[in-house]
């Protein structure tokens, strides 16, 4: 037992006395150009511009004014032709650009009108979005080229739409939304949602600044929004979403027990989606990174070649649903 506590000591020793400072060079990673944008149907383009950023540099209040790259040269090319975007403030765009815009960034549209963001877009109805149409961005920018192509498919409607209590209890004022899709028999189809409550608040709910507002300003999507159809193609299937809510809502219904549910009495415009595979992949990626600094690394996949983001058409069909 001696010589045994006499090796313990000598291995702690051996152990303390091994602790040496490692430091670890990071390689920079090359700036690149990040592209955030989007055109549904019957809408003009919203394209942001940036440049990537390290992990690990400095942010200043400097950076974060000159975040968004408004010198750039964008162009959107569709059936032969070609237009040259034009760039925006945010204090330029009308209300539905605004909307628009808010929607692709999940910010308020009170914050957008306040930001120093600078969108392109293309004032030529011409290029504004329509079914089966394939895009194709460029982006010029101090010697960087980057493009992205995106197709507009025709969207699948629903079958049916109900609303009803996850527990069965018809008595039940909360609950969730419930569709029938039949997926069309060709491999490949990808699908987003988005709802949006235009119902009001009444006079009576706790936060005083809500009353008699819309519910819901912009279309919110739930986390796991994107799907395809690997596991269910050329099939007629139910399925149902919770209720999303605003990236750092502070609303009470987003804090209370209504967190998750649509209420008995909403008035609810659903948006269903149809994407191409490679805007499946990108979004894919995003809503099941994890986030955090414990977030498993993994190369994000991109539709725009030479830099990083995407451009993503949507093709988009409209419901309205009663929750009753």
């Amino acid at each position: 037992m001696k010589n045994l506590i006499i090796a313990l000591i000598g291995i702690s020793a051996f152990i303390v006395g091994c602790d040496k400072d490692i430091t670890i060079e990071l390689p920079e990673g090359e700036t690149k150009l990040v592209v955030e944008g989007s055109i549904d149907v019957n809408e003009p383009p919203i394209i942001f511009l940036s440049n990537s950023q390290g992990y690990f540099d400095p942010l200043t209040i400097d950076d974060l004014a000159n975040f968004y790259i408004c010198d750039a040269v964008v162009t959107l090319t569709a059936n032969g032709a070609t237009d040259t975007l034009v760039a925006l403030s945010a204090a330029t765009l009308t209300p539905e650009q605004q909307q628009q815009v808010a929607e692709l960034l999940g910010i308020p549209v009170e914050q957008l009108t306040t930001s120093n963001l600078c969108a392109y877009t293309s004032l030529n109805p011409q290029f504004w979005g329509k079914y089966g149409t394939t895009y194709r961005l460029d982006v010029y920018h101090e010697g960087q080229h980057v493009h992205a192509t995106s197709k507009m498919n025709y969207p699948v409607p629903l079958d049916s739409l109900w609303f009803a209590s996850p527990s069965g209890n018809s008595q039940d004022s909360l609950g969730f939304i419930y569709a029938t899709l039949t997926d069309p028999d060709t491999l490949g189809n990808c699908y987003r949602w988005a709802a949006k409550r235009i119902n009001h608040y009444p006079n009576w709910v706790p936060d005083v600044e809500l009353r008699g507002k819309q519910k819901d300003g912009d279309f919110v999507r739930p986390f796991n929004s994107v799907t395809n159809d690997d596991f269910f193609n050329g099939l007629s299937f139910d399925f149902s979403y919770y209720r999303g809510s605003e990236r750092g809502s502070e609303k009470f219904d987003d804090l209370n027990e209504e967190a998750g549910y649509y209420k008995r009495g909403d008035t609810l415009v659903i948006k269903g989606q149809s994407i191409d595979y490679p805007a499946f992949q990108f979004i894919y990626d995003i809503e099941n990174s994890g986030g955090g600094p414990f977030a498993i690394p993994f190369n994000l996949r991109s539709n725009v070649v030479g830099g990083l983001g995407a451009f993503i058409a949507y093709g988009s069909y409209i419901d309205t649903l009663v929750c009753e």
